[in-house]
């Protein structure tokens, strides 16, 4: 069996559609229908449903790619291998661009060693699905999401959780008239404007259902798609936000930004640590795996 046709049937089967596995190989969409064509002939079976959006395996396609994707994988790695004649190995990391800057790659250049020939990483960001998708199709090595994904494709592992703080510059706290930060509800913030990444409001509307069981009322005053940018506006005076505590620790020690609510049980977010499952058996995946289990046990 052509070795190529099967890393054109994992591919599509990772990626769950023939448009975004032909982008991921850098085929025509014409030629990976062929190729997916041609193995099931020589099967003598379906390998996928075609659907208005994307694919789905049958259970015989589901089968093939549970056996032959740790393997197609295996020998990537082999070939990486023996193309390179050093010591050095490179790790391929996904996540989102502030905990992946944060705290993934600080806590994994310990790995590369005093000469930085004991591993080499690159980094990529984006969002979940991004990282998933790019994981799936064999871009990464690792990945950093905050759900856990979806068949036996990619496994996922606990990595931390992510308290959120609803936070503001001490002028907006006086205005709000917030004393005892236990007590404050949403009413009394009616009037802050919003800080946030998105205008659906991921957080701040996260925060609100969480805590005070409501909407927030007001639209964003200032939408930045990154959260140290919502950090920066946020210590500018631009409204109240609400971010990871490790991200505005500094800030709050400072005085550049107060917490506006204390609540008894804070809102959460968990972050996974996510392989394509078989490839923990490469030691250098493995080890920065672990390594990140580690240190992750520190982070609050």
């Amino acid at each position: 069996m052509d070795l190529a046709l099967l890393r054109t049937f994992v591919t599509v089967h990772r990626a769950g559609s023939f448009t975004r596995a032909a982008a991921l190989l850098g085929l025509s969409q014409p030629a990976v229908t062929s190729q997916i064509r041609t193995l099931e002939r020589q099967l003598g079976r379906p390998l996928f449903l075609r659907q208005a959006r994307g694919v789905t395996p049958t259970t015989i396609g589901d089968e093939l790619a549970h056996k032959t994707a740790p393997h197609l994988d295996a020998l990537v790695e082999i070939a990486e291998t023996v193309a390179d004649d050093s010591s050095l190995r490179t790790l391929h990391l996904a996540g989102p661009p502030e905990f992946t800057a944060e705290r993934a790659l600080p806590a994994l250049t310990e790995l590369t060693g005093e000469d930085g020939r004991a591993l080499a990483l690159r980094a990529s960001f984006g969002n979940a699905q991004e990282a998933l998708d790019g994981l799936a199709a064999g871009h990464h090595d690792l990945a950093i999401g905050t759900a856990r994904p979806r068949g036996s494709l990619l496994t996922a592992t606990a990595l931390c959780d992510e308290v959120h703080v609803l936070v503001a510059a001490p002028d907006w706290a006086e205005r709000a008239g917030v004393e005892d930060l236990r007590d404050t509800d949403a009413p009394a913030l009616k009037d802050v404007p919003v800080v946030d990444v998105h205008e659906s409001l991921p957080f701040v509307g996260r925060y609100w259902a969480s805590v005070f069981d409501a909407r927030p009322s007001v639209p964003a005053t200032v939408v930045a798609p990154d959260l140290r940018a919502a950090l920066a506006c946020t210590v500018a005076g631009a409204g109240l936000a609400v971010l990871p505590r490790y991200l505005c620790t500094e800030a709050l020690d400072r005085g550049d930004v107060v917490a506006l609510h204390d609540p008894p049980v804070p809102p959460l977010r968990t972050y996974f640590l996510v392989v394509r499952t078989g490839t923990l058996a490469m030691p250098h995946i493995a080890r920065a795996h672990e390594w990140l289990l580690r240190a992750a046990s520190d982070w609050n």
